[in-house]
């Protein structure tokens, strides 16, 4: 935890801890309890939960849902200066949308060892051959984040 701390900016918990309400509410719905928020200048301007299922819609991640969020927000594709916090590390998907839209910095839970790029699989969101890469931190409050999906899935199984 100590090392957490010196690793980790206090308001990093705090937008953090918004990722986790946001997959909490996807819980709620059945839907696999992933969350993130994009904040700018101190305020939440993006907010996302899983909904592919609910959507039927294989693009409705909580990553893709805070960034059209966010852009709507700001009335622009480019996410300057912004910074996402998500639970789970993006998927390739998501981390091409987040350097498509140029955002300056990603903050993540838990890894994903079938999916993630943000340095699990591979890192797409600091490719050097891109237009943009971003900065990048991972393992923010990892055992909460990664717990709840943990515990989603025993439960899906009937394992609790």
């Amino acid at each position: 935890m100590e090392a957490e701390l010196n690793y980790f900016r206090e308001e990093d918990y705090k937008w953090m801890q918004e990722a986790i309400m946001e997959a909490k509410k996807a819980e709620a719905i059945g839907e696999v309890p992933i969350g993130a928020v994009i904040v700018k200048n101190g305020e939440v301007i993006g907010r996302g939960y899983n909904l592919r299922e609910t959507n039927l819609d294989p693009t409705a991640h909580a990553e893709m849902i805070a960034i059209r969020e966010a852009s709507s927000h700001l009335n622009a594709w480019r996410l300057l200066d912004c910074t996402l916090y998500v639970t789970l590390e993006p998927c390739p998907m998501c981390a091409g949308a987040l350097v498509q839209s140029r955002i300056r910095k990603v903050v993540f839970g838990t890894t994903d060892p079938k999916a993630g790029c943000a340095g699990t699989l591979m890192n797409l969101l600091q490719e050097p051959r891109f237009n943009h890469e971003t900065e990048l931190l991972g393992g923010l409050l990892q055992q909460e984040c990664s717990d709840l999906l943990t515990l989603f899935f025993r439960r899906l199984r009937g394992r609790s």
